[in-house]
């Protein structure tokens, strides 16, 4: 990837003189393409420039010492930039995510980084003394301390307002903000005060501000919108001192800005207008004159930023590039125009009533300086144009100074219009009017039913184009019905609409006056091609080349095959861009004919390829597709049949000359069979009328689904309500049984306690009653023991008495009184005890059959439920149960494979040692093998001389023996005593024997 700034030459025929310097920033690489710049500003110095892409490449120029830098890459597009701060090396940028970001310029490192911003940042204000910073927004303006990098204040407005622009006046500490509802105010810098606020203007109230500028000196207050007025006011008297109107061709400002001058005290006066045709007018204030403009339609400005000392102009154009005007070439440019190249002699008079048409009216103030004057009287101005006027033949002048026969020449000897001037040579050739008001109205009638949806049949990628081309087609739609219906009218617009998409106004007018006169004809036999056309180029082909034109029958390959594509399409299906500008620089420059005698001159000089092709799809495919043709000899062929073809069948007899389109109004456009056109427009109609019935039927149908589904949501919210509800009443009766079981516990709990204190009663009782008939049986045996003691006593005084028999019997019946009524007592007491214990007993009984009963009621539905629960656990159980023997059995595979997979190694290793201990084995075995050969050689070698030592020793013992027997036998016949011995020596030389043999 190459990056490259380049610079244009300059061109002595033109405004370019003023121009030091095109700056275009280009990546070379597989795919060229130029990087847009976005944004430029000026330090306070005015001698170096800061520029901005939109890849966040951030540059500064040194315009004294002409070179530039690479000072930052913030990898994200910058919406405004500042480099007047009061550290001379550092800057700001606004990126595309709404922070702000400091920059040095000589250590290309971040300073500070500030946030805050919910929108894009649309301008960075600086103070005067370069400490504190305005950023604004649509919805916010931000105060920013430069020293701490710190938001000081904040100001929000509602989203209905929305604020337009908020800056420092200078040489002072005032804070002027403007908003959309073309409210301005004042505040006090340090306290931040409400100064004052400008009243609202009652002439063009309804003006949208949307562009404002301030003098050096802070008096004059100057702002622009939606149109081609300026509202001058003085900020010391708060009041709107004159209105300034350009001229016609600006319909709206988009940026203003004051051009400094060294000795006007900083009460500029010099103004510089940037308007909606990206043309920037810079005007006198005072006298109301224009004195020069940067910028045209085919190369026009974006925005632009003037340097502090008035010398330099720096615009950013619309093709992404960056020039740097000269501010005292352009003044000089302005006093004294450069004479044209083509001088033309024009009619003075006609000249003078042309001005006065262009004349553009101003109003100012009663005085001289606006800020001084004080009334309300308004006077008039009136601003002309200046007219050169030169002599030459009427019938070769053209608009612009341009002279149509030294055109011829020029491009006779150059075979083409320089690129730079093509445009501007073009419109003058074909005259156009540029009528604002007639093309205004036009547009105004918004797009044409037959082009709403015209991107489902082109779908062409690039929106602009898209729109540019959908207006084009509309606007011609409604000058004239037929090409609402003409389906190759779009073919036939492309061209131009991508060639002019910057001047939609150029971009019509050049196709109308294509159509009117390089279309004769063509609409005659609608909505079929134009026969009597394709005849003429079919007579000026049979006559030039009857071999090709037979081929071409020979295979029924007609005219609507060979020629009507060319036509229809303007060439544009066949050639390149530079080759489709060649031919129409040629075809503007001639007679419309020329037109039609090119297209023959291509198809001749595509004769051998044709007379090659024997198939139609081949001859469709060779005039809808580029072909390796020099364009060059087709113009050249073209202008020889021009000249060759005999007046009889030539186009030129039965094609009017050029007329251009007329000023003012356009011209009338019914060349075509209405009745045809109106029964389409019709038909168009009607199937549009069906086709809104259709589509406000499908909107009933959709509204009818969307209340369906609605209906289908809310039921089943009802439902999923319902449900919830019935969960809840579930939830409820649970709680509530719950609640009676811990209520029956209670009272179960209760009913014990009752027992166990009924029982304590019960015992309390019966030991009461113990302790009650103790006592009494205490009482009554005292009583016996007195009555038995004073027996006893008085039995010693009368033991023999009758008296004391009778006291005896009374006693003894008293005795048995007692004992009977004691008996009584507790018979009655035990019957009283055992009363109350069967009442307590019955009680209880009937207690525990009501709770019995109450709980069997309770205890069925809870039975079925804890049966189903049972079940269901039951199941669970079963199937986790399952789960778990199958992640067992799973598991158990998997071990049972791994402890295969340990086995299979296992084996295979045992195999490997196996064969390495076989192998062992029988290398060991071989060695066995030889040990026991050697082995068996050694045991017979030793066997053989043990063979031979035993044979000796035998010999030996068998010579010793003989000697003995010898010895004995002598010593026998000698003495019979040692026969003994001799039996024995004989003996042992059997045993001897024996042995040596075994």
């Amino acid at each position: 990837m190459v990056c490259t700034m380049a610079a244009w030459p300059f061109f002595p025929y033109s405004l370019t003189v003023c121009i030091l310097v095109n700056i275009i920033h280009s990546v070379k690489g597989y795919h060229s393409k130029t990087i847009r710049f976005l944004n430029v500003a000026f330090d306070s110095t005015g001698d170096s420039l800061l520029a901005g892409d939109y890849q966040g490449n951030i540059y500064v120029f040194d315009l004294n010492g002409n070179r530039f830098s690479l000072v930052q890459r913030t990898m994200q597009a910058c919406t405004a930039l500042a480099f007047n701060l009061r550290r001379k090396t550092e800057f700001l940028v606004a990126l595309a995510d709404y922070s702000v970001k400091c920059f040095d310029t000589e250590t290309k490192e971040v300073v500070s980084w500030m946030r805050g911003h919910d929108s894009s940042v649309t301008s960075i204000s600086i103070h005067g003394s370069g400490r504190y910073a305005i950023t604004t927004s649509t919805d916010t303006a931000q105060l920013w301390d430069l020293d701490t990098f710190q938001r000081k204040r904040k100001l929000n407005v509602r989203q209905s307002v929305g604020i337009q622009k908020v800056f420092f006046l200078p040489l002072s500490n005032t804070i002027l903000s403007c908003f959309k509802d073309n409210s301005v105010f004042a505040w006090e810098f340090d306290t931040l005060q409400c100064k004052y606020r400008l009243p609202t203007p009652v002439e063009g109230s309804a003006l949208r501000y949307k562009a404002f500028a301030v003098t050096r000196d802070g008096r004059i207050f100057v702002a622009g919108g939606k149109s081609n007025q300026l509202h001058l006011w003085c900020l010391e008297s708060k009041q709107l001192t004159r209105i300034i109107q350009m001229p016609a061709k600006v319909r709206a400002v988009r940026h203003l800005e004051f051009l400094p001058d060294s000795f006007d005290g900083g009460s500029s006066q010099v103004l510089g207008v940037l308007s909606q045709d990206n043309i920037m007018r810079f005007i006198n204030i005072e006298t109301c004159k224009l004195l020069f403009d940067i910028g045209s339609n085919e190369e026009g400005i974006s925005t632009a930023a003037i340097s502090p000392n008035g010398r330099y102009i720096a615009s950013v154009m619309e093709n992404g590039s960056l020039n740097l005007y000269s501010v005292q070439a352009l003044t000089q440019e302005g006093n004294k125009p450069l004479p044209p190249t083509f001088k033309v002699v024009e009619d003075w008079s006609k000249c003078t009533s042309e001005a006065n048409k262009l004349t553009t009216r101003v109003t100012s103030g009663r005085s001289k300086r606006p800020c001084k004057s004080k009334g309300s009287k308004i006077q008039t101005r009136l601003m002309k144009l200046h007219v050169n006027t030169s002599l030459e033949n009427k019938e070769n002048e053209l608009p612009g100074g341009l002279n149509k026969k030294r055109l011829r020449a020029l491009l006779k000897g150059f075979g083409e219009y320089p690129a730079k001037y093509r445009m501007f040579v073009w419109r003058s050739l074909l005259q156009l009017p540029e009528n604002h008001l007639a093309f205004s109205s036009l547009i105004d009638k918004g797009t044409h039913s037959a082009f709403v949806n015209i991107q489902n049949e082109y779908p062409i990628k690039n929106r602009k184009l898209l729109r540019v081309l959908q207006r084009t087609l509309s606007a011609l739609a409604h000058w004239s019905a037929i090409f609402a219906e003409t389906p190759y009218i779009p073919l036939l617009a492309f061209p131009f609409v991508k060639l002019f998409q910057n001047n939609q106004l150029i971009c019509f007018e050049a196709v109308a006056t294509v159509v009117v006169n390089f279309c004769q004809h063509w609409f005659e036999y609608f909505p079929n091609p134009p026969v009597n056309v394709l005849g003429m180029m079919e007579n000026v082909l049979a006559y030039h080349d009857k071999e090709l034109l037979q081929h071409l029958i020979k295979y029924n390959v007609t005219s609507q095959v060979y020629a009507w594509p060319l036509l229809e399409t303007l060439f544009s299906e066949v050639l390149t861009r530079e080759e489709w500008l060649k031919v129409f620089d040629n075809i503007f420059s001639n007679h419309p004919s020329y037109f039609l005698m090119i297209i023959v001159a291509y198809i001749v000089c595509s004769r051998a390829p044709l007379l090659h092709c024997n198939q139609t799809a081949d001859f469709e495919y060779f005039f809808h597709h580029r072909n390796n043709l020099d364009i060059n000899v087709v113009i050249k062929e073209a202008y020889h049949l021009m000249e060759a073809t005999p007046l009889d069948i030539h186009p030129q007899r039965m094609l009017d000359d050029f007329i251009p389109l007329t000023k003012g109004q356009y011209p009338v456009f019914n060349k075509y069979p209405k009745f045809i056109v109106d029964y389409q427009t019709q038909e168009r109609e009607r199937i549009r009328q069906d086709e809104i019935e259709y589509l406000r039927e499908r909107q009933l149908a959709h509204e009818l689904e969307v209340k369906a589904q609605e209906q289908k949501a809310e039921d089943e919210a009802w439902h999923r309500k319902q449900e919830i509800l019935r969960e809840a009443e579930e939830q409820r009766r649970k709680m509530l049984l719950e609640e009676e079981e811990k209520l029956a516990e209670q009272r179960q709990r209760l009913a014990a306690v009752k027992r166990e204190l009924k029982v304590k009663e019960l015992q309390l009782l019966d030991a009461s009653r113990r302790r009650f008939l103790k006592y009494q049986q205490d009482q009554r045996q005292m009583e016996l023991k007195r009555l038995n003691d004073e027996i006893m006593r008085k039995a010693e005084y009368c033991s023999s008495n009758n008296f004391l028999e009778g006291f005896l019997v009374k006693i003894s019946k008293e005795k048995n009184h007692l004992i009977k009524d004691q008996e009584t007592v507790k018979k009655e007491m035990k019957e009283e005890v055992d009363a109350h214990r069967r009442k307590v007993d019955l009680e209880d009984h009937l207690v525990q059959r009501l709770m019995k009963i109450h709980r069997e009621d309770k205890q069925k539905p809870q039975i079925v439920a804890e049966e189903n629960l049972a079940q269901a656990e039951q199941k669970l159980l079963d199937t986790d149960w399952r789960l778990q023997a199958l992640h067992k059995l799973r598991h158990d595979d998997q071990a049972r494979e791994k402890r295969y997979e340990e086995i299979a190694k296992l084996l295979h290793d045992n195999r490997v040692k196996e064969a390495e201990l076989l192998k062992a084995m029988r290398e060991a075995e071989e060695k066995k093998w030889e040990e026991v050969i050697q082995k068996k050689a050694q045991l017979e070698e030793e066997q053989k001389a043990a063979a031979a030592a035993d044979e000796h020793r035998k010999q030996f013992l068998e010579g010793r023996m003989n000697e003995a027997l010898e010895v004995a036998e002598k010593l026998q016949r000698e003495d019979g005593y040692f026969g003994e011995h001799i039996d024995n020596a004989v003996l042992l030389c059997g045993f001897w024997h024996e042995a040596f043999s075994s």
